[in-house]
C-alpha cells in the first residue's frame, strides 16, 4: 500500500517536471520565431533579401532565431 503511494507520488512530480520543461522549450522557440519572423519581414520589406517562408525555412528560424535568419540571408546571396 505504502509503495504505490510512493509511486504515485514520484510519477506525479515526474509529469509536473516534463510539463514545466515542455512549456519552457515552447516558451524559448516562441520566442525565436517571432524575433526572427519580424526581422525576416523587415528585410523582406526593404529588399535587402527577398527569403521565402516555406515549411524548411520555417523552422530554420524557429530554432536558430536571429542566427537562423543570418544562415538563411547567406543562402539566399549564394
Amino acid at each position: 500500500m505504502f509503495e504505490g503511494v510512493v509511486l504515485l507520488v514520484l510519477l506525479v512530480l515526474a509529469g509536473y517536471l516534463v510539463m514545466k520543461l515542455t512549456l519552457a522549450i515552447l516558451k524559448w522557440l516562441a520566442i525565436n520565431t517571432i524575433t526572427g519572423l519580424i526581422l525576416v519581414g523587415i528585410l523582406n520589406f526593404l529588399g535587402i533579401t527577398h527569403i521565402e517562408l516555406n515549411l524548411i525555412n520555417f523552422l530554420i528560424i524557429a530554432v536558430g532565431g536571429v542566427v537562423g535568419v543570418f544562415i538563411l540571408i547567406i543562402l539566399s546571396f549564394l
